[in-house]
C-alpha cells in the first residue's frame, strides 16, 4: 500500500509529508522517499527527528548528506555495537570526506581505545588511512592485521589483506616495505603447496613447503601440521635430506606428542635411520637483473643481492623471458607486466 506522505512528495509538498510521517512515527519510510529529491535542509531536518529519537545510526547517516560531519561522526560513535560495523564504515567515510585533522584525530583515539579503554578491529585503522590517501600508514596496519591474522591462523585472509595493500601501493608509486613484501612471499608459497600437491607436482610443492617450513614462526597455529606435510611431500619428491631435517624437528618434545598418530612412527623412522640423500635443483635458471645462474626457486640473487620477482602460479623466480611490454594506443608507453 502507498503511503499518505508519498503522494506529498510527489506533489513537492515536502514540509507537510514531514509533518505527517512525524506525527505517525513513519519517518524511515519518508526518509527513503524523499532521499532523491531532498534538499540539505530536509535532510537536517530528518537527522534531528532522529536525534531525538536516539537513533544514532539515522542521524548520523542524515547529518553526513546535509554535510554536518562533526555531528555526524558524534552520533555514529554512539551506536551501539549492533550497529557497530555499519556505523564504523559510515564514520570513515565521513572523516575523509571532511578532511578535518581535529575530526581524524577524534576518530583515531576512538579506534584505539582511547576513549573507552577498548580498542577497536585494526581493519578500521587500515580502512580510514585509505579513506585519508594516508597510503604509508595503510601500510603499517596492513602489515599489523596480517600478523593477527597470522598468528589465528587465517592465513588467506592475512594473503588478501596484504595482496589489496601491495597493489594499492603499487597504484600509488610507493615503496612496499619490506616486511610486507617478504610476508605476501611466504602466504603465497604457502597457498601455492596446495595447488601442486593437488595436481601431483610433488617436487614444486616441497620446494614451496621447505620456503614455508624455513619461516615456521610465522605460522604458530599450524607449525606441527606444516612440517608434517613437509616431511611427506619432501620425502615423496625424492628431497630426503630436507625430509629427515624436518622430521627431527617434529621430534623436539613440544611438537613430539602433537603429531597426527597416522604419521608417527614413519617419522620416528626417518629420524632412526636418516636418509641424507637429496636430489639436486638440477634447473639453474638467469637472475632477472644480472643473469647470474641459480636456481628456480630461490628468490635472492647471491650475484647482484636483489630480492627477485616470482611468478605467482609456480613460485618460481621471473626470467627477463617471462615479462611482456603493453603498449597503450594514445601514448605507447611500455609497462613491465607479468604474462
Amino acid at each position: 500500500m502507498v503511503q499518505p506522505s508519498s503522494f506529498l512528495v510527489l506533489s513537492h509538498c515536502n514540509d507537510e509529508a514531514f509533518q505527517l510521517a512525524q506525527q505517525h512515527g513513519q519517518m524511515d519510510v519518508y526518509a527513503d522517499i524523499i532521499s532523491s529529491e531532498a534538499s540539505q535542509e530536509d535532510y537536517q531536518s530528518i537527522a534531528l527527528y532522529f536525534q531525538g529519537e536516539n537513533k544514532h545510526l539515522q542521524a548520523g547517516k542524515f547529518f553526513h548528506k546535509c554535510g554536518q560531519y562533526s555531528k555526524a561522526l558524534k552520533h555514529f560513535l554512539k551506536c551501539p555495537n549492533t550497529d557497530d560495523n555499519l556505523a564504523m564504515e559510515m564514520a570513515i567515510e565521513t572523516v575523509g570526506q571532511a578532511n578535518d585533522e581535529s575530526l581524524t584525530n577524534q576518530l583515531i583515539d576512538y579506534l584505539m581505545g582511547e576513549s573507552d579503554g577498548m580498542p577497536k578491529d585494526a581493519k578500521y585503522l587500515f580502512r580510514l588511512y585509505m579513506a585519508l590517501l594516508q597510503y604509508r600508514e595503510a601500510a603499517c596496519t596492513a602489515v599489523i592485521i596480517a600478523r593477527e591474522e597470522q598468528a589465528a591462523g587465517n592465513y588467506r585472509n592475512a594473503h588478501d589483506v596484504l595482496f589489496s595493500m601491495f597493489t594499492e601501493l603499487r597504484t600509488q608509486k610507493i615503496r612496499i616495505p619490506a616486511e610486507m613484501n617478504t610476508n605476501l612471499m611466504i602466504l603465497h608459497s604457502y597457498i601455492l603447496v596446495k595447488i601442486h600437491v593437488k595436481r601431483g607436482d610433488h617436487l614444486k610443492g616441497a620446494r614451496m613447503l621447505i620456503r614455508v617450513s624455513n619461516n615456521i614462526s610465522k605460522f604458530p597455529s599450524h607449525i606441527v601440521p606444516i612440517l608434517t606435510s613437509a616431511v611427506i611431500e619432501c620425502h615423496r619428491a625424492g628431497l630426503r635430506n630436507s625430509s629427515f631435517s624436518f622430521a627431527a624437528m617434529l621430534m623436539r618434545p613440544e611438537y613430539r606428542h602433537k603429531i597426527d598418530p597416522k604419521y608417527r612412527k614413519k617419522i620416528e623412522a626417518m629420524v632412526r635411520r636418516p636418509d641424507t640423500s637429496e636430489i639436486e635443483e638440477v634447473s639453474s635458471t638467469p637472475c632477472p637483473y644480472c643473469g647470474f645462474l641459480l636456481p628456480q626457486c630461490d628468490l635472492i640473487c647471491p650475484g647482484c643481492k636483489n630480492n627477485l620477482p616470482y611468478c605467482i602460479a609456480t613460485g618460481h623466480h621471473m626470467l627477463k623471458e617471462d615479462w611482456s611490454v603493453v603498449l597503450t594506443v594514445n601514448s605507447l608507453l611500455s609497462t613491465p607486466s607479468s604474462s
